[in-house]
């Protein structure tokens, strides 16, 4: 992963525009859906961070400030105050993994359009001339390497983000004792 990473830094250009333009229409696709992807990983972790901790010391002061805990009743209100916080933790981790596996399929897009872009230029010289072939070409890889960049350090922290969200879970109910 640090290899690929590398290469889009190294790659020849002189700017981000540059990349952006090398890359055709479908960089720039692969660019907002990496943006959208990247606000929603960095909310999570925000809220897993900051408001999760308030909203589960709101939650146990409710429950603690019950005098039943042990009713059948008592029970149905600590599952719904588990739930909503589980609920919370999870709210957009369904967004987060439609977004990974979508970037590479852009990528693939960003790869056809390029090779269209070939085939195009191949009709009309009537013959295959090498630089027009590299402008496709080009377009084709640039797109498909930076989807599969952004699907790649995607995974990563999503997986980790998950990881996070199901060991949360997991002690959510150690911390609402019964008694």
């Amino acid at each position: 992963m640090n290899e690929m990473i590398r290469l889009v830094w190294e790659l020849p250009r002189d700017s981000w525009e540059d990349f952006l333009r090398l890359g055709g229409w479908v960089v720039q696709v692969i660019l907002v859906a990496a943006l959208a992807m990247w606000t929603l990983i960095l909310e999570r972790y925000w809220y897993l961070k900051r408001i999760h901790p308030m909203r589960l010391a709101e939650r146990r002061a409710e429950w603690t400030g019950r005098r039943d805990r042990r009713s059948w009743t008592a029970h149905r209100i600590r599952e719904q105050l588990l739930s909503e916080l589980k609920v919370g933790m999870t709210a957009t981790m369904p967004l987060i993994k439609v977004m990974v596996p979508l970037t590479p399929l852009l990528g693939l897009l960003g790869t056809v359009a390029g090779m269209l872009e070939v085939f195009d230029a191949m009709t009309a010289a009537g013959q295959a001339d090498v630089r027009a072939m590299a402008y496709g070409v080009s377009h084709a890889m640039v797109a498909t390497l930076a989807g599969l960049v952004v699907s790649l350090l995607g995974l990563f922290f999503s997986v980790r983000l998950a990881a996070r969200v199901r060991w949360e879970s997991d002690r959510l109910p150690d911390r609402f004792v019964t008694e």
